[in-house]
């Protein structure tokens, strides 16, 4: 009996580690432009371990966003690197790494730290979300990366109000403020819309959601944000 459950308990012990192993994602940050004044920022106020440990909390915040509550529901990424480049711009993810420009990083003016860690989250989505094999309508893409940025309270201050904005995919801010007015009307809104974007995309996923059109979800949108402006005034 004591051989039995000295083998069970064992067996549990592996289970768990084989189960550790696969949920694991390993992070690694490389400098290449620390001879810049922008890498060297970097260094100095921003850092390695630091950057580590904001792609993990971003990759759980993610996942916990999009409901991907087992590997089956997620991307099959092993590996995420981080780059910081000497570029213009400000970052951008492709073939799970992120580039993040070390130029950005010297010139912005305000809390670098808190803006990186913005835009590591919202590069971090671009890593997990679906995204019908980059078919899906770029401002949508860029609308759920800012939305998850928006969610995690890295929203910077010069991003549109509510209700402000001229098309629903007009990308980024605009679009990620749509999203959430779209997910407080149903609170899985984003995930399932995630979800239902892993092998293809139709507006029609708005009517299926919450039954009513894009451009009808739009338009109640902006009349409510226009309400709630005259009532302030």
């Amino acid at each position: 009996m004591a051989n039995m459950i000295s083998f069970l308990t064992s067996l549990l012990i592996i289970l768990v580690i084989f189960t550790q192993n696969i949920n694991a994602v390993d992070y690694t940050v490389t400098n290449r432009a620390a001879n810049t004044p922008g890498g060297a920022r970097f260094n100095r106020d921003i850092g390695v371990q630091y950057s580590k440990q904001t792609m993990a909390a971003a990759t759980s915040f993610i996942w916990k966003i999009f409901q991907q509550n087992s590997p089956a529901d997620r991307k099959n990424v092993q590996k995420v690197s981080m780059f910081v480049d000497d570029m213009d711009g400000v970052a951008y993810a492709s073939n799970n790494e992120i580039h993040v420009s070390a130029r950005y990083i010297q010139g912005y003016s305000g809390n670098v730290k808190r803006e990186i860690t913005g835009v590591l989250y919202h590069e971090s989505t671009h890593i997990w979300q679906w995204n019908e094999n980059g078919r899906a309508p770029g401002g949508l893409i860029e609308g759920i990366a800012d939305y998850v940025r928006l969610k995690a309270g890295y929203a910077p201050s010069h991003w549109v109000k509510p209700g402000q904005g001229d098309r629903w995919d007009q990308g980024y801010d605009v679009t990620a403020r749509f999203l959430d007015y779209c997910n407080s009307l149903r609170s899985e809104f984003v995930a399932q819309l995630n979800k239902k974007m892993r092998t293809g995309y139709s507006d029609q996923f708005f009517v299926d959601l919450l039954g009513k059109t894009v451009d009808q979800l739009w338009r109640d949108y902006k009349a409510k944000f226009r309400v709630e402006m005259k009532n302030i005034i």
